[in-house]
């Protein structure tokens, strides 16, 4: 059974910094292309940051520079460092497999609860 469940979300003010968590289970994560996801209010899902196996990280162009995404194969988990947070950046954040073959469509039906990242003007 899959599961993802996502953690270290809050409230920051602008330009603050907060640490996400995601583990995984359910998955071949040694073998998995792993992406954070957000969803700000009102909007719907976008793409955040991608991790392959082999540690090559891609991002949007909205958090290029002040997000750095990183994966720990011993626990199955991926992680997102937010730093210089803007109040844009507020959203429900979520971790998902990539399709493999797409752009970076998620990989799984299922999706955790998320974490809520709050960041104040």
């Amino acid at each position: 059974q899959v599961q993802f469940v996502e953690s270290g979300g809050g409230l920051v003010q602008s330009g603050g910094s907060l640490n996400l968590s995601c583990a995984a289970s359910g998955i071949i994560f040694d073998s998995s292309t792993m992406v954070w996801y957000r969803r700000p209010p009102g909007k719907v899902r976008e793409w955040v940051a991608g991790i392959t196996p082999g540690g090559n990280s891609a991002y949007a162009d909205a958090v290029k520079g002040r997000f750095t995404i990183s994966r720990e194969a011993a626990k199955n988990t991926i992680y997102l460092q937010m730093r210089s947070l803007k109040p844009e950046d507020t959203a429900v954040y979520y971790c998902n497999t990539r399709r493999p073959g797409s752009g970076w469509d998620p990989g799984e039906d299922y999706w955790g609860q998320g974490t809520q990242v709050t960041v104040s003007s």
